[in-house]
């Protein structure tokens, strides 16, 4: 049984930003940060098949794809690497990059990496603060200026460029065309809401992805069955036996924890290892109603709901 506050680390990016606030302090004048990365407390334990991170972008990243697990597995490496995007916050005018805009050959792709008009290949589109992205191996992608995102993904840091936007650093050439899918991405499926609190955002064969919502002074258990990532994103709460605010993360398998809300309510973006929701992940300790029984998503009064908070654009696949 674990329960752990993650530990954060920043990771200095030439794209990055000097101020992280209100997500972290670690802000430094003289080196953009680019990324928080959240560790398990437990130094020695085992890696988690699973990855969070905050990205904090002030220019556009590399034009890049990531293999899935048979290609990495070629590489010697244990797995690929698909990933879904929370945007946090956006600036005007905004944008992500996901999937080609038209179909292209290898050739053609190989070309287009060659002279650089991969940059006018990618379809890119607005990007506002609530939107979801999925990104599944293989999709080529990127991630525009003045963004802050949260990303859930396979544990790998394997990532091919096709484009750096002047920035020298090498390309990919053969092993992203090796590895990218030639077709434009597949159409948007919207969030759906599996119980007032739980909204579930992405579900694929390797974590899902679920936005919860608490009501203010409200008291619930968390029960966390499966590995799981949870980042707060607004409000504030006791947690097992951490204090949350905005930006905080924990880490928790095979265990639960009591949520004391704060007066503001709560928000905690929440990924686990599993490939469909968890019935009975949250319980409510105030009237002893529960979750148990996630209504069939097929429904046409669950599926056809619209949160007014949450632009539902989600770009999220199924295996």
């Amino acid at each position: 049984m674990t329960f752990e506050h993650a530990n954060v680390r920043t990771s200095c990016k030439p794209w990055g930003s000097h101020d992280l606030r209100p997500w972290n302090r670690s802000g430094n004048p003289d080196a953009a940060i680019g990324e928080l990365r959240f560790d398990r407390a437990e130094t020695q334990a085992l890696d988690p098949a699973l990855l969070l991170k905050l990205l904090f972008t002030k220019q556009k990243l590399s034009i890049q794809v990531h293999p899935d697990d048979a290609f990495a597995q070629t590489m010697g490496l244990a797995n690929g690497k698909t990933e879904a995007w929370y945007v946090l916050s956006a600036e005007d005018g905004a944008q992500v990059a996901i999937g080609l805009d038209r179909p292209l050959t290898q050739s053609q792709l190989r070309d287009a990496i060659t002279d650089g008009s991969i940059a006018d290949l990618v379809k890119w589109q607005p990007a506002e603060p609530g939107d979801v992205f999925f990104v599944p191996a293989g999709t080529i992608h990127a991630i525009g200026a003045g963004l802050v995102i949260a990303e859930i993904q396979q544990r790998s840091d394997t990532t091919f460029r096709l484009f750096d936007h002047g920035r020298s650093r090498e390309l990919h050439v053969e092993q992203a065309v090796a590895v990218a899918d030639l077709e434009p991405a597949r159409a948007d499926k919207m969030p759906v809401h599996l119980t007032v609190e739980r909204m579930k955002l992405v579900s694929c064969a390797f974590f899902v992805l679920e936005r919860i919502d608490l009501p203010p002074d409200a008291n619930w258990e968390l029960q966390a069955q499966r590995e799981t990532w949870g980042l707060v994103t607004d409000g504030d709460a006791t947690i097992g036996s951490m204090h949350a605010g905005i930006g905080d993360a924990f880490f928790a398998e095979t265990d639960q924890a009591v949520i004391k809300v704060g007066r503001n309510g709560l928000t905690i973006l929440l990924a686990y290892a599993d490939s469909a929701p968890q019935p009975g992940l949250l319980r409510d300790l105030d009237d002893r109603k529960s979750d148990h029984a996630i209504r069939d998503l097929t429904l046409a009064d669950i599926s056809s709901r619209k949160p007014a908070s949450v632009p539902l654009r989600s770009m999220e696949g199924h295996p």
